[in-house]
């Protein structure tokens, strides 16, 4: 196996690891319970949720580093880190390179988010779609063994993406749906003081 296949390996692990992270955070915030629903068991989900981004950010970054390994595409460090002008492929990696500094932003704040504050968290970490765009972006259009050849959908490697990116879609039109579905928040009146009777002024029989 070459330097250049077992990179393309990686970067599939690391785009199902963060499927499996995206799923598993959109269950997240619509309250599922492991218990409750299958597999009726105790299940620690923010710890899978936080680990398989912490999977997926650490194959994330060996597999582009693991290009400059081989023989054939003569990148540079240079080119991993700002592919605008790379040797092979520049859009196609910049939307790699791009997908790979938002995650690790996605990571960096979601560590942090106690010390950030949840008001200030909340909307960065919504970053986690865009990323996942980018990151499906480069994956449907990259070459693995960067020569440019056109992209047969119904290659192996493909059809995985198409997959993963199919399972997101599907995951989000069901998060938008459910919360469509639920009732509109309860509104907190303030409660009214209730008004004593004046000193002197009796009640009239």
């Amino acid at each position: 196996m070459s330097a250049l296949d077992l990179s393309s390996s990686i970067g599939l692990v690391a785009l199902g690891l963060l499927t499996l992270n995206i799923l598993i955070g959109l269950l997240l915030s619509m309250h599922y319970n492991p218990v409750r629903n299958w597999p009726h068991r105790r299940v620690d989900t923010v710890k899978v949720h936080n680990w398989t981004a912490y999977a997926a950010l650490a194959a994330s970054l060996v597999h582009p580093l693991l290009i400059l390994a081989s023989s054939t595409a003569h990148f540079h460090l240079v080119d991993i880190v700002y592919p605008v002008h790379a040797p092979k492929q520049p859009i196609v990696n910049t939307f790699g390179a791009a997908a790979l500094y938002l995650l690790l932003a996605t990571v960096a704040t979601s560590y942090f988010r106690f010390e950030i504050g949840r008001r200030i968290w909340k909307p960065l970490h919504y970053a986690t779609y865009a990323l996942f765009a980018t990151y499906a972006v480069h994956a449907i259009l990259t070459d693995p063994n960067l020569k440019d050849l056109p992209i047969d959908p119904f290659d192996a490697e493909k059809v995985f993406v198409e997959v993963c990116i199919l399972l997101v879609v599907l995951g989000i039109a069901y998060r938008v749906r459910w919360a469509w579905r639920q009732p509109p928040p309860r509104k907190h009146m303030p409660k009214q003081r209730r008004s004593l009777p004046r000193p002197g002024v009796g009640r009239i029989l």
